[in-house]
């Protein structure tokens, strides 16, 4: 099963940029698709990118408004997010999860199966 391992995370102001980095190892990482999902205190996870296995087509949650990107490497087996305009709202556990390769994007949690322990996102305002 493949191992997720999430970087980057940090305390940042408001309008201010950060690049999450998931490293990982121990399956084949061009054969999954990869997701970044976020939990703040006191809500549930949601939803904020992924990317397909093949194409790598692209899809992002409504409510990042652009500001989010989601990439990969292939050859690091490394995905990424590049955060920019961040805002307090942002702030929560940003975790990365693997899934089986598929055409279309799945937005829910339980279609992932292996996921990061998750690095820690603080916006001050």
């Amino acid at each position: 099963q493949v191992q997720l391992v999430e970087s980057g995370g940090g305390l940042v102001q408001a309008g201010g940029s950060l690049r999450l980095s998931c490293a990982t190892s121990g399956g084949t990482f061009s054969s999954y698709n990869m997701g970044w999902f976020r939990q703040a205190p006191g809500k549930e996870r949601e939803f904020v990118a992924a990317i397909t296995a093949n194409s790598g087509r692209t899809s992002t949650a409504d409510s990042i408004e652009g500001r989010f990107t989601i990439s990969k490497d292939n050859a690091k087996n490394t995905v990424y997010l590049q955060m920019n305009s961040l805002t307090a709202e942002d702030t929560g556990v940003y975790s990365c999860a693997a899934g089986p390769n598929g055409w279309y994007i799945i937005r829910t949690p339980a279609y992932y199966n292996s996921w990061g322990r998750g690095t820690q996102v603080t916006v001050s305002s």
